[in-house]
């Protein structure tokens, strides 16, 4: 192994110990922040200190043109370290284009927290919903006056269909159908979070994906659409 290779390995494991303690904020017992630095300005030093005994050699061109090389990995591999937080907002922005339901959480300047959805292909709003401790996907429909679960995600989230009484008159996809009022302990939505929030059931067979309507869409602080985005604010 030479010693440009060493040097990417150490600067791996180094980037590697950041991404595992970065919630605690501290590698080794020295901030994050400082080990960072430490890390890439120790290897820079030793390149620097190679070239410079093997410019002594006669192969200063070779080694000069190595050293670039390796700064700007150097460099790019510490920019990506110090710009992980943007990175990673790009990234669950784009897994949200790509991902039907997938939010993207972010915090405004006065600390309140924003879910915001991407359109699905089918041009329509969906979330993955966390209901009583279990994952719902769920269409997001403003029309709807209620959170709506069908038959199937109701026996998912703990509630017994056959226990109902569906006494409610709905217009579904499938057309007009009675639904059972009950009240969900939880609905979550990313870090947004309602308790004892009045729903209905669907009879079995009437209503093939959950609605999230506006029994929780209600509570919320902001609902703001856009083309392409839906961004939900918490109070």
């Amino acid at each position: 192994m030479n010693r440009l290779t060493l040097i990417l390995f150490i600067l791996g494991i180094g980037l590697a110990l950041l991404l595992i303690n970065n919630s605690s904020g501290q590698t080794f017992g020295i901030d994050n922040d400082r080990f960072a630095s430490a890390l890439y300005l120790t290897p820079i030093a030793v390149l620097l200190a190679a070239g410079i005994l093997a410019g002594s050699r006669g192969n200063l061109p070779t080694v000069l043109r190595q050293l670039a090389i390796w700064l700007v990995i150097i460099f790019g591999l510490a920019a990506g370290y110090l710009y992980r937080g943007d990175l990673q907002r790009f990234g669950d922005r784009l897994m949200a284009g790509l991902i039907p339901g997938r939010a993207v959480v972010t915090t405004t300047s006065d600390g309140v927290q924003e879910v915001i959805l991407s359109k699905s292909m089918g041009g329509h709003f969906e979330a993955d919903a966390t209901i009583n401790g279990v994952s719902v996907h769920m269409l997001v429909d403003t029309g709807a006056s209620s959170v709506v679960l069908s038959n199937a995600d109701a026996e998912a989230v703990g509630i017994n269909p056959d226990n109902l009484n569906y006494t409610v008159s709905v217009m579904t996809a499938n057309g007009r159908t009675s639904a059972a009022p009950v009240r969900l302990s939880e609905i979550a939505v990313g870090p947004i979070v309602r308790r004892n929030v009045p729903a209905l059931v669907a009879q079995k067979g009437q209503l093939d994906q959950s609605l999230l309507g506006m029994t929780f869409l209600s509570t919320l602080g902001s609902l703001q659409m856009q083309t392409d985005q839906l961004t939900l604010r918490d109070r």
